[in-house]
């Protein structure tokens, strides 16, 4: 499962992002305490006492309703011990008969033959709270026994109790399965049904075994109205019209996955088809709007298996792959067996493809397909598991696709997410001791877990890494792990104990710290090196680590492993190290504090190593508080540093010269309107106009202008907002001009000049683009519309509120709610409005949401 935009925490100050470059979304700054896991209670792996070894589901829907009527057939045998009882998830069902499937062996005397005799015996039950059925059979089984279970159902998910819903910062509801615009009546939306499992959610619509470390085959059914398109796991076998104008279709999956991985999806979408490895089938269903941009949006997926494929030596192990696109998702995306669903963001056209794709996400529910899959953890605890290796795909896609800075720069954002989260919570990767399973979806398991595996496999080697994956792919296949399956793994391929490092990465909770001071003495540089606490149980951590030095322009590098809390090391240096890097192929999981001069911090980017120096060394030169900036050398490498190879470094080069006014700024001016106009990053293009803006606004509203036809939807929607902020005499014309655009930056700087200006007449064209916006696009559009309200008359802003409080109590994602509380918030003398905000506050179940709201 990819996070996703719920994964992005929620600033508390009003307002839109500062520039449209960084983005906009909200953020979190608060500071939680730790948490304190030792002395929770242990969460163990489900005890199987009944294995649940194929699941056959016959469904039909009931849209105005929104019920799934439904006949499971489940087929059974005792894990281990002889039973005769079973146990089984159904969440909220109405339960309309249990019928066991059996056959007995009996003597017929007449032809003196052993017989089986089919058995069908209506089952006595009962179901405590609606959450298991508790069944008595009428035998006792043993291990060698197999017996069946007749279950005709109808699953209410909308009517489930509070007790079975749940959200938090990556799964947002968890009743399973969900209607999307059921009736037809909104006509923003089409009509969907689809689910969503993880964690123990597919058990409100199917009746199963709802737990990670059970595995079954299955059998779906659809039957649906006629027109409908459907997906589900492995391969669709028959479709086959009905005498009422209905249609069934029959999906089968024959090899073992774990129950929260089976979906179904039904709606009108446009399916194409797409060729992978030895002509396999590789598909994407969107919404028929996106048909012709699909394989621009989904075609990388087959080189991504075949590099999978590679790196992992593993084949993609089941029938098919297919991606669908859902409206009001409830994660980001989830890695149904064979049939990946993602959140409408992905829907992009070509013109906003420019400014990025969702190649991450896309690879990262790919990979899941060999880890979390094929091999699944046995428990929520070991979710890293699944989720580490997801994330750590998204590395490896980009290193091989799009280069070692792409790659890099990638996972220095990881590495910074997870570091946020430290700064309220720190938590062992691994957590039996976890309060809800659900606590388990972090920026640990993710982001955390795969800079583990980057540092695991710069310290074994990548012959050794990946033979290791291989390994433990093809050992445990279709079955389920917990951690010490891997590390062992790893140890019979490299021949060396590594239980060190799972304990004190997997099992403990923090990251590394470290200070590093420098010296010199006539033939030797001494580095000293303090480890200090990053959080109450950091242990003090053994690291093997790699040390570069730079003398006289020759590199030498330095293998070192770090186990004491200060420690000095010594290496040779025939004069005044140019350069001293320690962690020099950055895998350290944590941060390194080195103190560097101007003259160090030139040759450091001179060098042009690796994306983390490069970029480093220009936020060095570029400090305003250390002086670097205000030598001529070190803004003389900036101006140098607009051509590196790769656009972050460009990019953050320029972003050093806003409000420039030194020695070079007829160079600069020059080198940036360049940049403005022709680079081909579109994000260094858009960099390039907002510093030129801050230099000379006046000056540079010709070059705003004509950016307003740039290919790409970032560029012209800087290019847009700073040119109506000046207010020129066609600004009102200019604004017409993109008043009708379906890109939600564009629409928002509109916005923001019309908040100016403050007309009633705007009224109208505000709340409809509101409500045809992406969700992704919304939180920024109502912070502007907040604005414009602020400016307007009473009237109006008491006209505004029913609308304003109707999105911030029912708008599905919680940061559009949010977005609406805080409009809300600038309109508080109106009266009522500050009470409307406290019962807005007080009915809020999101657990994110009412956090944030208690710090207000």
């Amino acid at each position: 499962m990819k996070i996703g935009l719920t994964q992005i925490l929620v600033a508390f100050a009003i307002g839109v992002a500062t520039t449209a470059v960084a983005g906009a979304m909200p953020s979190d700054t608060t500071r939680k305490e730790f948490f304190e896991t030792r002395n929770r209670q242990y969460n163990s792996s489900r005890t199987l006492a009944c294995d649940l070894l194929h699941t056959r589901l016959d469904l039909r829907f009931d849209w105005a309703k929104q019920y799934v009527e439904g006949v499971a057939t489940l087929r059974f045998k005792p894990y281990f011990y002889p039973q005769n009882t079973l146990a089984i998830d159904a969440k909220g069902f109405q339960i309309h008969s249990i019928v066991l499937l059996d056959t007995l062996t009996a003597y017929d005397s007449l032809s003196r033959k052993t017989v089986r005799r089919p058995v069908r015996d209506s089952l006595t039950y009962t179901y405590p709270g609606q959450k298991t059925i508790q069944l008595k059979l009428p035998r006792t089984y043993t291990r060698k026994d197999t017996f069946s279970i007749r279950i005709v159902y109808t699953a209410k998910p909308n009517e489930l109790p509070g007790i079975f819903t749940r959200t938090n910062g990556a799964i947002t509801d968890d009743k399973g399965l969900y209607f999307i615009n059921p009736d037809g009546k909104d006509p923003r939306k089409p009509r969907q049904l689809w689910t969503q499992g993880e964690t123990e959610a597919n058990s409100c619509w199917f009746p199963t075994i709802d737990s990670p470390n059970e595995k079954m085959t299955q059998d779906i059914y659809l039957t649906v109205e006629k027109g409908q398109r459907t997906l589900s796991n492995g391969r669709l076998v028959s479709s086959t019209p009905n005498a009422d104008g209905s249609r069934t279709d029959h999906w089968q999956q024959t090899l073992p996955h774990a129950p929260y991985l089976a979906m179904i999806a039904v709606g009108d979408f446009a399916y194409v088809r797409d060729t992978g490895p030895r002509n396999m089938e590789v598909s994407y269903y969107v919404e028929p709007a996106y048909e012709k941009e699909a394989r621009a949006i989904f075609g990388r997926t087959p080189a991504m298996i075949g590099l999978f494929e590679k790196l992992f030596g593993v084949l993609f192990p089941w029938d098919k792959y297919s991606q669908i696109v859902v409206r009001d998702f409830v994660s980001g995306a989830m890695e149904n067996t064979t049939a990946t669903v993602h959140q409408e963001g992905v829907h992009m056209d070509r013109r906003q493809l420019l400014d990025g794709d969702s190649d991450d996400v896309i690879a990262h529910e790919l990979a899941h397909h060999w880890f979390g899959d094929l091999v699944t953890c046995e428990s929520w605890a070991n979710l890293p598991l699944n989720e580490a290796f997801a994330t750590y795909a998204e590395y490896l896609w980009y290193e091989n696709a799009r280069g070692r800075d792409e790659a890099d720069l990638h996972l220095l954002a990881d590495l910074n997410q997870y570091l946020n989260e430290a700064e309220q919570k720190q938590e062992p990767l691994i957590r039996y001791g976890y309060a809800d399973r659900e606590d388990m979806f972090d920026s640990h398991s993710y982001q955390k877990g795969g800079r583990v595996l980057h540092y695991l496999r710069r310290m074994v080697g990548d012959e050794a890494f990946f033979l290791a994956l291989k390994q433990y792919l093809i050992r445990y296949q279709y079955k389920t792990v917990e951690l010490a399956d891997l590390r062992e793994t790893f140890e019979d391929v490299t021949g060396q104990d590594l239980n060190w490092f799972f304990n004190q990465w997997f099992m403990a909770p923090g990251h590394a710290t470290i200070k590093v001071a420098q010296s010199y003495v006539p033939g030797y540089v001494t580095l000293v090196a303090n480890q200090q606490a990053s959080g109450p149980y950091t242990p003090v951590y053994r690291l093997p680590l790699k040390v570069d030095v730079w003398v006289k322009g020759k590199l030498t590098t330095h293998d070192i492993v770090m186990t004491q809390a200060r420690q000095s090391f010594t290496f040779p240096a025939e004069q005044e190290p140019d350069l001293v890097i320690f962690d020099a192929d950055h895998r350290m999981v944590g941060t390194v504090e080195q103190e560097r001069d101007l003259r160090m911090t030139l040759f450091q980017y001179d060098r042009r190593l690796a994306y983390q120096e490069r970029h480093d060394a220009v936020l060095r030169l570029g400090d305003k508080d250390k002086g670097f900036f205000g030598d001529i050398s070190a803004q003389h490498k900036l101006v140098e540093a607009l051509n590196d190879p790769f656009w972050r470094v460009r990019q953050s080069a320029i972003n050093q010269f806003a409000d420039y006014k030194g020695p070079l700024r007829e160079e600069v001016v020059r080198l940036l309107r360049d940049k403005a106009q022709h680079d081909k990053k579109p994000a260094v293009r858009a960099e390039a106009l907002l510093t030129l803006h801050s230099i000379d606004a006046k000056a540079n509203l010709p070059l705003l202008k004509a950016a307003l036809a740039d290919s790409s939807c970032l560029v012209a929607s800087v290019a847009l907002e700073n040119y109506l902020e000046q207010q020129p005499a066609d600004a009102a014309k200019v604004a017409a001009r993109f008043e009708q655009s379906a890109n939600g930056e564009i629409l928002t700087a509109v916005a923001e000049y019309y908040a100016t200006k403050a007309d009633p007449a705007r009224y109208d064209w505000y709340v409809s683009n509101l409500k045809q916006l992406k969700p992704q696009e919304a939180y920024n559009f109502i912070q502007v519309f907040g604005k414009y309200l602020l400016r307007s008359s009473v009237d109006l802003q008491r006209k505004a509120l029913p609308l304003l409080e109707n999105v911030a109590r029912f708008e599905k994602p919680w940061f559009v709610r949010f977005g609406a509380y805080q409009a809300l918030g600038l309109l508080l003398d109106v009266d009522g409005v500050e009470g409307l905000r406290q019962d807005i506050r007080n009915k809020e179940e999101d657990p994110q949401l009412k956090s944030l709201y208690e710090k207000f």
